[in-house]
């Protein structure tokens, strides 16, 4: 197995994100599903340098419950 940067991987499925002029993206966290040459499937996870274990935690919970649907801040939302 080899290390391979992830931005080339991500643009290639079409990942975008929403931004707005002056937005800073400060960290990442990426987890990808992946086949492997026998048919297999596993999770791959991944991180920006310098995220803390708590702040890995963070973005975690955070994204569960953005995929939950919860009010948590959404843009564009109201809530």
């Amino acid at each position: 197995m080899t290390e391979q940067p992830i931005g080339p991987i991500l643009d290639g499925l079409g990942t975008t994100i929403d931004l707005e002029d002056g937005d800073l993206v400060a960290s990442a966290m990426v987890i990808a599903k992946v086949i492997e040459p026998n048919g297999d499937v596993s999770l791959s996870f991944c991180l920006s340098e310098g995220l803390s274990w708590v702040e890995q935690n963070g973005l975690l919970a955070s994204a569960q419950q953005i995929m939950n649907q919860t009010a948590i801040g959404r843009r564009g939302d109201d809530a």
